[in-house]
């Protein structure tokens, strides 16, 4: 399994030049959630796949298996009621050749905006120095987690 290390970011209103930016639909949802481990089938755009992730925070064990959109169909009714959609645009940021993933979520979610980034190894990860218009940091905030927005709704 690979490691991802990332930080994740509220925003109060997406970057004014965001329509420009490369962008895809995404719908996910939960198939098996526990304290640490998550299993998710996601669609984004036209590709599918099953996501199992472990751990919270930054840096986070996540394996990711693309599958046919018959098996994303036949998973995805065991999601009901752990599902998000969202608009996820790419951003690039800094000299570093780093992206910003920008979602802008839909549905219930409605309004809200997160940014999250994904670096190389933790000293990226403490390098990075963000733009004014990305937010507070709330990568170690749980009730920021993708799965938990699912299943309760946007933080107050």
């Amino acid at each position: 399994m690979s490691t991802e290390i990332e930080r994740k970011f509220v925003l109060d209103a997406p970057p004014q030049d965001l329509a420009e930016h490369p962008s895809e639909p995404i719908a996910q949802g939960y198939v098996a959630l526990d304290e640490d481990v998550e299993v998710r089938v996601r669609r984004r755009g036209e590709r599918t796949f099953l996501t199992i992730k472990a751990g919270s925070g930054r840096r986070r064990v996540e394996q990711e298996l693309e599958i046919e959109p018959e098996r994303f169909d036949a998973l995805w009714p065991l999601t009901e009621g752990r599902r998000i959609v969202k608009r996820r645009y790419l951003v690039p940021v800094g000299a570093d050749a780093l992206t910003l993933e920008v979602d802008v979520y839909e549905d219930a979610l409605a309004g809200l905006v997160v940014a999250e980034c994904e670096f190389p190894d933790d000293a990226a990860a403490d390098a990075f120095v963000s733009p004014d218009w990305l937010g507070r940091e709330v990568t170690d905030d749980p009730r920021w987690k993708n799965q938990a927005l699912a299943l309760h709704g946007r933080p107050e």
